[in-house]
């Protein structure tokens, strides 16, 4: 790292469970984040900022008024355009010293389980249960650490599920049944910090799994209730019964 780089990630670099290797491992990684919405914009913007080198971002939606409610890597002068080309813009002028990818499609079948091999870590910060089953799958036949997150309301949830660790579940040991209990925030509404406070987090757990460091929430569902400011941590464990990775 030169000293430009070293000023700027310097508050991180102070932290022990970090240091400049852990910095230069973050510059070194690779990640891909499914959705450039509510969730992906402050993930994005965060993994962004914090140096890691390669972040992947995929969306084939184009931004919309009701989007900047809460997708703050959009602008309205951005309404019309690819949410994944508003974000990779968002975020170069964020951290210029990172590569930023966008991918104006929705990824699917064969090109989204290329994508997720190419990444060290993937982020599923979608909308919508097909595609996190999809993307779930993707990460499970590849080995490759997943960060799940969900808002709607006031509520919000956050989980990582590592393939690579004979104890961890998967995404549909947590919903076996795929699709059921499917509800968008179109319908549903959802309030902006919620969105703001699981993408921060899906970064943290992000970092925490690239950098090998603390205890992710791997095997845990950590669940938000934003109106009474609650926090639950529910053990999630494999399931036996999965017809993924059981």
């Amino acid at each position: 790292m030169n000293d430009q780089l070293l000023l700027r990630y310097s508050r991180q670099i102070l932290l022990p469970q970090i240091d400049i290797w852990g910095q230069e491992k973050l510059i070194q990684a690779r990640v891909l984040i499914v959705g450039a919405g509510g969730l992906g914009c402050p993930a994005a913007m965060y993994l962004a900022a914090a140096g890691v080198g390669h972040i992947t971002i995929a969306d084939e939606d184009k931004v919309e008024l009701s989007n900047l409610q809460r997708q703050i890597a959009h602008h309205t002068g951005d309404i019309g355009r690819n949410k994944a080309e508003s974000a990779r813009e968002t975020l170069l002028a964020l951290n210029p010293q990172v590569q930023i990818e966008a991918l104006a499609e929705r990824l699917e079948g064969e090109r989204l389980r290329t994508e997720v091999a190419k990444a060290g870590l993937v982020l599923d910060c979608s909308d919508n249960f097909a595609t996190r089953f999809e993307v779930n799958r993707a990460c499970f036949a590849s080995e490759t650490p997943l960060v799940s997150g969900a808002a709607i309301r006031f509520e919000g949830q956050v989980a990582v599920f590592d393939p690579r660790r004979p104890d961890s579940p998967c995404y549909q040991c947590l919903y076996p049944d795929q699709g059921e209990l499917e509800e968008r925030c179109t319908e549903t509404g959802v309030v902006a910090p919620i969105t703001g406070i699981v993408g921060g987090i899906q970064a943290l757990e992000a970092m925490k799994v690239l950098l090998d460091i603390g205890q992710p929430l791997t095997g845990k569902l950590l669940i938000l209730d934003g109106l009474n400011m609650k926090w639950h941590s529910v053990r999630l464990p494999r399931n036996p019964s999965c017809s993924l990775c059981g």
